[in-house]
């Protein structure tokens, strides 16, 4: 690893942590002129691609499941963090699939799972949308599914 700040190729890693599940983070310090900087190091994976209730192909994006959660928890008592956990254990496990394309539906039942541990509020928002409510009596028949 290169310096960045004199180029030298003499470095040492001063430290090292996983950041996430797909990530290091490590400490380097130059031996030629001793300053320090930070490297992450990534697994290099195959993208995963969403089918689409209509065939159409996107790619995942991780930062799309986060806003989706983020809607959902509006002002809600669920923290940043908890969400992010929840989309880091979401990729874990479509990554896991050993598949590539993955339909939405999966995608679907694995944040509503996420959802309902979360916040129910959260979840009833997040069902409604994603079963497609008609009218009140969806909603009744849900929330007394939650209720049990």
């Amino acid at each position: 690893m290169k310096c960045p700040f004199c180029s030298a190729d003499d470095t040492k890693v001063t430290d090292s942590r996983d950041s996430d599940a797909f990530e290091t983070r490590r400490r380097r310090e130059c031996e030629k002129c001793s300053k320090r900087f930070t490297t992450y190091e990534r697994i290099e994976q195959n993208p995963l691609i969403v089918i689409k209730k209509d065939g159409r192909r996107e790619s995942f994006l991780p930062e799309k499941l986060k806003n989706g959660f983020l809607k959902a928890c509006q002002k809600r008592d669920v923290s940043i963090e908890k969400i992010e956990e929840a989309v880091r254990d979401i990729e874990s496990v479509l990554r896991n699939e050993d598949k590539t394309e993955i339909p939405s539906g999966l995608i679907g039942e694995l944040v509503i799972r996420k959802l309902k541990k979360l916040d129910k509020v959260a979840y009833i928002r997040f069902a409604s949308i994603y079963k497609d409510f008609e009218d009140v009596t969806d909603f009744e028949k849900e929330i007394k599914s939650i209720k049990k």
